[in-house]
């Protein structure tokens, strides 16, 4: 520092109880501000956190317990106080940590009074933050209080039973407990904040031996995993890293199935906190720990993609490594992530491809996919004329392109039939149902009887041995390459072997 600038400056610290009040507008909410502390367990190698909400009349409190190393005196002090590790010191490879205001800033999101208490190697400390002690100052101090309000020692104990740990607790939620609150609205609080954790822990609460378990009023989380992969008709791209400053970022893609692959209860799990198309798009990754949620991150080809019903089924895990915080611009919430200038392109490379793959199975319910050997040929198809799109149904298809072989009277009531029915395609109809999702919407046989499916089988197979002279196995390879009977194998397959001649 020029020595002009020593003599002339000034210390300008910022009023404690008005710098607090700011940071309450962070923008957290309930969900969100757990899921911090929760990474503070997890940083600390906890097993176990245990959430408990406890409702009284009026007023509510929240504790926030777990195995972790717990700590010391010093280290106690050192964590509760706001600014006191620089986020651009190096981090533990682990670390789900940054700015060192995760904890505090948190807690004042949701409460005026803050408590810690914490045990290491047989020490058990505790102190708190009470922005009504800070507000009744007659100084601009930032004083922290030692021990636990009076009142509360039971609630901010640690048992007995936990040689190290770290008890958090919350109370005075001003921020939740507005006027009307009820227990009701407590209950259904406790439910979304449930489902925020099992979705953005999901990675740690997973598998036969989990990193982690959370339990919310004695009752085990069970992980959300937002790309279906246990299910057999999920598709996944391999993973791809790619480097970004010495930093390598994976990428892998999902396209999760159609509604008709699904059963009802995994339709509505698979559906997310937020609905089909709101969870489409990036999910993006820091050491295991889910920071955002489904979003294009501004990402597109012209403009920028937006969530549209046609690719609700596209779905993109990122994985990003806590070194690369400041390329990302990872904020304190951590919940925006920005993609860096350099590898836009390979992003929206990646992700146009995993879009492309979902919108062919939401349109053609999942099924372009099946493997025929040759081209399917389709019911229907887009027909683009003058800056416009209609649909068409195609006149090869075989059970329409015999009714065009009759007489001239009769193909002319068929092409009359057939473009009364282009004509009144219920397209916006379709469209609403299917995105508002209250009915299952069937086409392609689902839900039909075999027989009725064979009995219309039976009608285009003959046509083609009978009328046309093909041979029954050439008749059966071109049904199985004719939408929608490409799905039916078995039921192609056992088509007799009738002579071109009956």
């Amino acid at each position: 520092m020029k020595t002009a600038d020593i003599k002339n400056r000034r210390h300008a610290p910022p009023k404690a109880a008005a710098m607090i009040e700011a940071l309450r507008g962070l923008g957290y909410n309930t969900a969100t501000a757990l899921s911090d502390l929760i990474d503070n367990s997890i940083a600390a190698q906890a097993t176990i956190v245990k959430l408990n909400f406890l409702w009284s009349g009026k007023s509510i409190s929240i504790t926030v317990l777990d195995d972790g190393h717990g700590m010391n005196g010093n280290e106690l002090d050192h964590a509760m106080r706001l600014g006191a590790i620089n986020p651009l010191a190096v981090r533990s490879a682990g670390d789900l940590g940054r700015f060192g205001m995760g904890m505090k800033t948190a807690s004042f999101s949701q409460c005026r009074r803050h408590t810690v208490t914490s045990r290491k190697h047989g020490e058990t400390n505790c102190l708190r933050w009470d922005l009504d002690t800070l507000t009744q100052s007659d100084d601009d101090g930032w004083y922290m209080l030692e021990g636990p309000a009076v009142g509360s020692e039971s609630l901010a104990r640690l048992p007995d039973s936990f040689k190290h740990g770290t008890l958090i607790l919350w109370e005075e939620l001003d921020r939740i407990v507005a006027p009307g609150f009820i227990e009701q609205n407590f209950l259904n609080l406790i439910d979304q904040i449930e489902v925020h954790l099992a979705m953005v822990f999901h990675r740690f609460l997973e598998g036969p031996k989990p990193l982690l378990r959370i339990l919310i009023n004695d009752s085990p989380v069970k992980p959300w995993n937002p790309f279906l992969p246990s299910h057999s008709a999920t598709w996944c791209s391999p993973a791809v890293p790619i480097i970004c400053n010495g930093n390598a970022v994976e990428v892998q893609g999902f396209v999760l199935p159609h509604r008709d692959r699904l059963s009802k209860d995994e339709h509505e799990s698979a559906a997310g906190p937020d609905g089909w198309t709101a969870q489409q798009g990036f999910y993006v990754y820091r050491n295991k720990r889910l920071l955002v949620a489904g979003s294009w991150l501004g990402l597109g080809q012209s403009r920028a993609w937006t969530k549209e019903e046609a690719h609700r089924l596209a779905r993109i895990r990122l994985d990003i490594p806590n070194s690369a915080d400041a390329e990302w611009k990872i904020d304190i919430r951590k919940s925006t992530a920005r993609p860096p200038v350099s590898i836009r392109a390979q992003l929206v490379s990646i992700a146009d491809d995993i879009r492309s793959r979902a919108r062919k199975v939401y349109a053609y319910r999942g099924t372009y996919t099946v493997k025929t050997a040759g081209p399917l040929v389709q019911a229907w198809h887009a027909d683009y004329r003058n800056g416009s799109m209609r649909y068409r149904i195609d006149r090869e298809h075989p059970a329409v392109k015999p009714l065009l072989e009759g007489t001239p009277d009769f193909v002319s009531q068929v092409e009359a039939m057939i473009r009364v029915i282009e004509e009144t395609v219920p397209v916006q109809k379709i469209w609403l149902d299917s995105a508002e999702g209250k009915d299952v919407l069937r086409s392609g046989f689902s839900g039909e009887a075999p027989k009725e499916i064979l009995d219309i089988l039976n009608i285009m197979y003959r046509n083609l041995v009978v009328r046309k002279g093909i041979e029954p196995a050439l008749a059966k390879a071109q049904l199985l390459r004719t939408e929608p009977f490409q799905n039916f194998v078995e039921l192609v397959k056992s088509l007799p072997d009738i002579t071109t001649k009956e």
